[in-house]
């Protein structure tokens, strides 16, 4: 590649780790058209054209633009196969991106099954410790993890995790980010205490190999806060995510979308804290600067609506709540599809604020429709789908005993 389109590719790589996606985007698109100008009969042979098109599926998945960014991956996918062959570096890469692509959109069967093709191919190519087969057995835990197959996900995380302690060394990047993963399948499955040990430990090594400002360490002392949350160490949480999110604001500013997060997970904590005016007015402020940033319908922005619903509902604002939850609600069916399992939450969403506003008939008929999708999409043995159901055995028992 020119030496002036390679530092345009670099900059829009950099753009797109700094979360400024459309500058990512149009310094791609400009790459992408030089090039078919420059190799236009054969520019999708062309590596430098594949390499361009590939990042441009990544800044459209950053973006939540999952369906564009599958038609890509696709693309490129198809393009090495045919003109490199199956077995080219690239392909296992852009497999990889395909699969995290199909997990975003909820299409987890397709998900794992290229994962674990990427898996098989990986061990082949490199060996079964090789840092590409690990990130793709980490990949495959992920997915896991989404299907609520937290059992299986921890027994891959543990495998993870001892291969890098083995090859790597115990207080290395890759190792403690295997030790993280694991803390994350122990939170779900309420395992608050061992969850707790990792962080900590993940957190003690990263501030004394990287610095307590590192975004490694802040990731670490984030999810260590979020433990808290779960066992209802309120006070604990908050002053974490507080720090987190100071920081976040003096190194990347106000509105990266790292800053924000931080900022969602602090408001959760004054919801939960019962500080409803802090939480709400917190909450208000990311869902503005993430419709500003991304835009209406990003996923991030989506959940800054609904917490800001949350925080109505529990303060018993169910007109506000209920109009927010419905947006989302809609939205998300537009974008995703109906089976979506984000959109099957926020139909939940909907369902209890019907019943917290008397509309029981409502809330009931749509409580039917997200337990039937959720049982097809998630599986019964979901929580998502076990707590729906445990939902509307509750609500159905209200309404007999009304009756009699």
């Amino acid at each position: 590649m020119p030496e002036a389109l390679a530092s345009t590719e670099i900059l829009a790589t950099a753009y797109l780790a700094e979360g400024q996606w459309e500058e990512a985007e149009k310094l791609c698109m400009q790459v992408i058209e030089i090039l078919k100008t420059k190799y236009w009969e054969q520019h999708y042979l062309h590596p430098d054209m594949l390499t361009s098109m590939a990042n441009l599926a990544l800044i459209y998945q950053s973006q939540g633009r999952w369906e564009e960014a599958e038609k890509l991956f696709v693309q490129v996918i198809e393009t090495i196969k045919t003109n490199l062959g199956g077995e080219h570096p690239s392909m296992l890469a852009c497999m990889a991106n395909l699969a995290l692509t199909y997990m975003k959109q909820g299409q987890w069967n397709r998900a794992e099954g290229l994962f674990v093709q990427v898996i098989e191919t990986s061990k082949t190519k490199f060996g079964g410790e090789h840092p590409n087969t690990l990130t793709s057995l980490g990949n495959l835990a992920s997915t896991y993890i989404s299907q609520g197959r937290l059992v299986e996900a921890q027994k891959l995380f543990v495998q993870i995790m001892n291969t890098h302690k083995t090859t790597l060394g115990e207080d290395h990047p890759n190792t403690l980010t295997s030790i993280n993963n694991l803390a994350s399948t122990y939170i779900g499955q309420g395992q608050w205490n061992e969850a707790e040990k990792l962080n900590m430990q993940v957190i003690k090594a990263r501030k004394k190999k990287l610095s307590e400002d590192h975004p490694d360490s802040l990731a670490s002392m984030n999810n260590l806060a979020s433990t808290y949350m779960h066992q209802g160490q309120w006070e604990k949480a908050e002053k974490l995510h507080m720090q987190v999110a100071e920081t976040r604001k003096k190194k990347l500013g106000e509105n990266h979308p790292d800053t924000l997060s931080s900022m969602a997970n602090l408001a959760s904590t004054y919801t939960n804290r019962g500080r409803w005016e802090e939480a709400e007015k917190l909450n208000m402020q990311v869902m503005e600067a993430r419709k500003t940033i991304l835009g209406e319908d990003h996923p991030n922005t989506l959940t800054s609506v609904t917490n800001l619903a949350s925080t109505y509902w529990s303060q018993g604002q169910w007109e506000e709540a209920k109009k927010l939850f419905v947006q989302v609600m809609e939205t998300r069916k537009t974008k995703y599809g109906e089976d979506h399992p984000a959109t099957l939450m926020s139909m939940t969403n909907v369902a209890l604020t019907w019943k917290s506003l008397g509309q029981d008939e409502d809330a009931l008929d749509l409580l039917r429709t997200c337990l039937v999708k959720q049982t097809q999409t998630l599986g019964p043995d979901h929580p998502h789908t076990f707590a729906t159901s445990a939902t509307l055995l509750e609500w159905a028992t209200e309404r007999l005993n009304a009756g009699a």
